[in-house]
Formats: C-alpha cells, sequence, structure tokens
C-alpha cells in the first residue's frame, strides 16, 4: 500500500536507498519534475527540482535520468538539455536514449513500417483540428492528442475517434491514456523497459523512479528490492510513498541529496 512522505520527518525507505552503492534516479518530467501546463512544450522543471537534480548528478554514484513519453527530441527541448549534461534521458517510454558522453544510443527493436507514421498523422490532424483545445503532437513513433485546453466532452469525442481511426488502420499500435492525453506507438516498450534498461547500463544496486500517470506504473510495478518508488499526486499506484505535487517531490529530492551526500563525505 502507498503511505504518504511526510516531508522533514526521517524516513526509513528513503535513507535505505540513499545508502545504496549505485544510485539511479529516474523522473518522469511532466506532473513530476514540471507541473502540467497547458501548452506541453512550456513545460519546464521547476526551479527547486532542477536544482536538486543537478545535486544528486554531481554526487559520486549517482546517476539522474529523466524518462518520458515525450520523443528525445522533444524531452532535450523541455528539459533544457545541452550536449555536455549530465542527466540521461529515455525518451518515447524507453524506445530512445541518450547518455552522457555518447549522445543517443541505438535501441533494438522494430521500426515504424515506411510512411505508416506519416499516413496516421495525415488521417489524424483534420479529426483533431475540429476540436478547441484539442492538440496534435507529433511522436517519433506515432502521436499524441493533448486536451488540456479543452472541456471534458471534447476531450471525450476527439479521442473516441481517434481510437477508432488507430482500430481500423493501426490495430496493432500501442495505446496509452494518461492525464489529458492519448496516444500511439508503433513501438511497444513501456517504462518498465526503461527501467531495465537503466540498470543494466548504468549498474544500479537502487533505482528511485517517481511518476504521476498511469504510464509511470509500468516502472513501479518493476522495482524491486533495494528500490524505491514514489508516486506523485493521486491515484491508484505500486509506489512505496506518495507526494503531493512536484513541489514536494523537490522537497523528497532534497532529503535524498542531504542523506546521499553526508554518507559520502
Amino acid at each position: 500500500m502507498t503511505r504518504v512522505w511526510t516531508p522533514g520527518a526521517p524516513d526509513a525507505d528513503v535513507s535505505a536507498v540513499a545508502a545504496t552503492e549505485r544510485l539511479v534516479v529516474a523522473l518522469d518530467f511532466d506532473g513530476t519534475a514540471s507541473p502540467l501546463v497547458p501548452d506541453p512544450m512550456a513545460a519546464r522543471a521547476l526551479p527547486e527540482v532542477a536544482a536538486q537534480v543537478a545535486r544528486l548528478a554531481a554526487l559520486p554514484n549517482t546517476v539522474v535520468a529523466y524518462v518520458s513519453g515525450r520523443s528525445l527530441h522533444d524531452l532535450r527541448e523541455i528539459t533544457e538539455h545541452e550536449d555536455d549534461s549530465l542527466i540521461v534521458l529515455a525518451g518515447s517510454h524507453g524506445a530512445q536514449y541518450w547518455f552522457p558522453g555518447d549522445g543517443e544510443a541505438d535501441t533494438a527493436g522494430d521500426p515504424t513500417d515506411d510512411g505508416a507514421r506519416e499516413e496516421l498523422w495525415a488521417a489524424a490532424r483534420p479529426i483533431i483540428e475540429r476540436y478547441e483545445g484539442a492538440e496534435f503532437e507529433p511522436k517519433t513513433f506515432g502521436m499524441g492528442v493533448h486536451t488540456r485546453r479543452a472541456d471534458r466532452d471534447v476531450e471525450k469525442q476527439v479521442f473516441a475517434e481517434i481510437d477508432a481511426l488507430v482500430a481500423e488502420r493501426f490495430p496493432h499500435w500501442r495505446r496509452r491514456a494518461g492525464h489529458r492525453v492519448l496516444e500511439f506507438s508503433s513501438r511497444t516498450e513501456g517504462k518498465d523497459a526503461a527501467m531495465a534498461t537503466l540498470r543494466e547500463r548504468l549498474g544500479a544496486t537502487g533505482i528511485v523512479f517517481a511518476g504521476d500517470d498511469v504510464t509511470d506504473e509500468d516502472a513501479m510495478r518493476v522495482l524491486g528490492d533495494g528500490d524505491l518508488g514514489v508516486r506523485v499526486g493521486p491515484g491508484e499506484s505500486a509506489a512505496a510513498i506518495r507526494v503531493e505535487n512536484p513541489q514536494q517531490m523537490a522537497l523528497l529530492l532534497e532529503a535524498l541529496a542531504d542523506e546521499r551526500a553526508a554518507l559520502q563525505e
């Protein structure tokens, strides 16, 4: 059962993962490092989150990663990610990666059929444009429909039309629904695959993963002994602890950094 984390209070789970030999701190971005905003490309990490991410990334044997459904190109933009960054990126739910010192990494998996993505875009855009507040998001392996600016009736209608379109023409593509977003991908990777890749590639002995949405539960469910899952906001979760919002996430990251830094002195 997920319990509520109390800022400022000692926490045995945080202390335990802070003491692991090789720590990976993996964060979803939207709703976790950044508040949810009407314009998806306007999202930016809270300054207090960014400060603790930088602090953790500078500690020995500690790696920070952003793990997002965003395409890698868009994830680099919203995280303000530079070529000399210490932060690992996992985009497209774990189908794309960027590693410090190496840059973009090749990933296994079937490529999208030639022209299929563009065919979907061409069919979906006219549907989405008919609905006020609905926005089309091109993705490397598919597309998304954002409805943060739309009312719930519009959301229901546009999602139903897009669902029908994809079911008819691309029935094998993976469907994901999240906070005011519906997306489809020709790739089947989820954030569970991202956890496995980061654990192996980075030699993690412990992972902290934090997320706020349904797609983040793929990662929560594969965390094991020595790891820590953090749910941001409401909703059922396999995470061990819960924080209220990105502001509290910053406080938890600060507590984690404080404990890890103290152990390494």
